[in-house]
């Protein structure tokens, strides 16, 4: 007997393992499948008899996802005591969600159990999506919108909330941003992610502040695991382009694991000329981008840990808010680097497991625009603000489980932050946030009933520096805020769940809200603080029906989500002067109680072997409960209906897909007085792609047409619509080579 097989053999034979078999619905092997223990991050590969085998798994409860494209994800409970077997059926279905959030209680849990609307985009919906911007490629999904800035630049819009009242996180860990700016989206690339989850409503008991209206996850896929096994290395290649703005991007990817030590490096470079809609080019809408990520992390028998460093920056080009003037080429521009450094740690401790995570975030925004102007008239351009924000976040947590009905999370958060302003406009003075809290969260399983419920406290301190050029004296401002949730899940049949929530959250006003006093050239305004403003406060009432079939998925929610002292900014009568010749009619920020009221539909049906029809609908009501006027930026109602055809096993390939898709947006007759109106559309966009081997790998080619039909239209949550259509028809094509 060979070396190997005695090794093989003792790995068998030994101690707390879990090994298993995957197959499909006819009982045939599934090779390259991902099998992973989420809590204890360990991965393994089916091979070609469709086995996997996992050595020195702790003695435990834990939740095992499979995942393989084509087919649907799985998850399923273990418990691993001694030499443990777990055998798994991966269905070929174009219907499923995700089987398993960590997002909704920051721990594995059935999407089915979880009381608020979770929603996830996969691997492979993610590039489809094939898209800059994090918020263009959630858009697709019910209760969710993109406030944009042209297509490179979007804020995620989660039931009529946006800004700083969705949280965005990177692996659990808090992104931080000038939210205040439409031109500073989530410094995050798409492409980085294995998934991406959302919790539609208030998810403040888990995340703290701002996380008033929903929180996105981006959650990059796991560290190679050699399992034992030799050393492996893998490669992964992608290149696409676009034709309206003739886009072109590049990524790389290379990894590899030995030992107990899994690694990665992950590359993306993007570069753009100006959009083009059906009345022309936009000019100086174009941008250039490099983001990527390296990480290297090791697993052992009690624990994990890994450290990764993430960058994300470019150089965006902005549409002036009221176009170009004659004869001027380029405009004003945004300069974007953020870098940040997570080390994040699973850690087993007799029956608790310790999680934490420890980030450095480094977020730099620089303006550069027309500041100034030659003896010959000409515009002379320099910087016109310099912002830089450093953070440092901190959270542990102890999952815990009482017996078999109980399991929760203990957990502490803090995060210290520090503003730096610089450049021509000061905007805000320099500033420092020192926070920090305590939560409690438990789910309870009581027969078909689960009731999940928790609490938290924050304590937050803002200490402002006085700045001469804003007015502004020495401040300080402390915040305590209380949060809670009780939610309710009750399953009739296992593929059936109704489910009620109540829950409170809060925001912590931004700087810029309190001290700004300076002009917001983007916008064309000058925009004045209100040092008086006290923490916005939600209570958010939420219910739905969840079917997860074979073959059709339906999905109904309605919520009710009233918020004291929203923080909204209006015009006023006034004009500031901002150069001798020049004016802007000054806005103040104000807060007043509000109230959204809306709800979402989803539904997939899967009618024949080859044929699925999607549709999926929402609309929000947002009032300002003071002026009893509309609140700014609500979106208007919209529904799409889609259908895709869809094969396995051709002659020509081993899977492929066509589909088309029409979306409905409504004119938006409810207008805030800061409110630009604009007229309902309707748009088609198609799509197709297939997998099939090449030069001996997997290679996905995904080809995808938006606006097919080149419709003019102006989206009522874009910047620029008061002076230009949406982009026109785009052509987008993907070429990806994997291992």
């Amino acid at each position: 007997m060979t070396f190997g097989a005695l090794a093989l053999l003792a790995l068998l034979l030994a101690d707390d393992t879990l090994s298993g078999r995957v197959v499909d619905p006819d009982g045939h092997a599934v090779a390259g499948a991902t099998v992973v223990v989420v809590e204890l991050h360990r991965v393994a590969l089916t091979r070609t008899d469709g086995r996997f085998h996992f050595a020195d798994i702790p003695t435990g409860s834990y939740t095992v996802s499979v995942r393989r494209l084509g087919s649907a994800p799985l998850a399923r409970p273990v418990t691993v005591s001694g030499p443990t077997t777990l055998d798994l059926t991966l269905e070929r279905t174009s219907v499923w969600v995700e089987p398993v959030t960590v997002t909704a209680t920051r721990a594995p849990l059935d999407v089915l159990s979880s009381p608020l609307p979770t929603e996830a985009l996969s691997e492979d919906r993610l590039r489809r999506a094939q898209s800059v911007s994090l918020a263009h490629a959630l858009a697709e999904l019910p209760g969710i919108n993109a406030l944009t800035t042209g297509q490179q630049i979007g804020k995620p819009v989660i039931r009529g909330l946006a800004g700083p009242r969705v949280l965005v996180l990177e692996d659990g860990g808090r992104l931080e941003d000038y939210s205040w700016s439409d031109e500073d989206g989530p410094s995050v690339d798409a492409r980085l992610a294995q998934r991406v989850e959302l919790i539609r409503g208030p998810a403040s008991v888990l995340y703290g502040s701002d996380a008033l209206g929903g929180v996105v996850n981006v959650i990059p896929e796991e560290l190679p695991d050699a399992n034992g096994g030799p050393r492996a290395t893998r490669t992964g290649f992608e290149i696409s382009g676009a034709s309206n703005n003739t886009e072109l991007e590049g990524v790389a990817r290379v990894e590899g694991a030995s030992g107990g030590w899994g690694w990665r490096l992950f590359g993306i470079g993007r570069f753009a000329s100006s959009l083009h809609t059906p009345a022309g080019e936009l000019d100086n809408t174009g941008f250039s981008a490099l983001s990527g990520e390296a990480a290297v992390g090791t697993r052992g028998a009690r624990g994990s840990t890994t450290l990764r460093y993430t960058r994300y920056g470019g150089e965006f080009k902005l549409l002036e808010a009221e176009g170009p003037a004659t004869g001027e080429t380029g405009g004003p521009e945004r300069k974007l680097s953020d870098d940040r450094v997570q080390l994040a740690g699973d850690y087993l401790l007799g029956g608790v497991r310790l999680e934490t995570k420890a980030q450095w975030q480094r977020h730099s925004l620089i303006e550069v625009s027309d500041t100034a102007t030659s003896p010959s008239g000409a515009p002379l351009e320099g910087t016109a603000f310099d912002l830089l924000l450093n953070t440092l976040t901190v959270d542990v947590l102890a999952h815990h489980t009482l017996g078999t009905r109980v399991r929760g999370i203990l957990g502490a958060s803090g995060f210290y932050q520090t503003n730096d302003t610089r450049g021509r406009i000061p905007l805000v003075p320099d500033a420092r946030v020192r926070s920090a809290a305590v939560f409690a969260f438990e789910e309870a399983g009581l027969g078909r009933v689960s009731v999940l419920a928790g609490g938290r406290i924050d304590r937050r301190r803002l200490t402002a520096d006085s700045n001469a050029a804003l007015g502004v004296p020495d401040e300080t401002r402390d915040y305590t805020a209380l949060s809670g949730t009780l939610g309710v899940v009750y399953r009739p049949a296992a593929a059936v769940a109704l489910t009620a929530n109540l829950g409170r959250a809060w925001r912590a006003p931004t700087l810029f809200e309190l001290f700004s006093n300076g002009p917001h050239l983007g916008e064309a305004r000058y925009e004045i603080g209100d040092p008086g403003l006290e923490p916005e406060a939600g209570t958010n009432l939420d219910a739905g029906v969840r079917w997860q079939g074979a073959r059709v998925r339906v999905e109904l929610a309605g919520y009710r989500n009233a918020i004291g002292r929203f923080i909204y900014i209006t015009p006023t009568d006034s004009f500031v002067h901002v150069t001798p010749t020049d004016s802007l009619r000054a806005y103040r920020y104000q807060h007043a109680n509000a109230q959204l009221l809306g709800g979402e539909a989803a539904v997939e049906v899967e009618v024949a072997a080859p044929l699925t029809l999607r549709a999926r609908a929402d609309a929000v009501r947002g009032t300002n409960r003071a002026t009893n006027e509309p609140l700014p930026l609500v979106p208007p109602a919209r529904a799409a209906l889609g259908a895709e055809l869809h094969g396995t096993g051709l002659s020509w390939a081993d899977r492929a897909y066509a589909g088309a898709e029409v979306e409905a947006a409504t004119r938006q007759t409810r207008l805030d007085p800061l409110d630009i109106p604009t007229g309902g559309y309707t748009l088609l966009n198609l799509s197709a792609g297939f997998v099939r081997p090449l030069l001996g790998r997997i290679c996905h080619v995904d080809l995808a047409v938006r606006n097919a039909t080149n419709v003019s239209y102006r989206s009522f949550l874009s910047r620029y619509k008061e002076f230009a259509l949406d982009p026109g028809r785009n052509v987008v094509l993907r070429l990806s080579l994997g291992e």
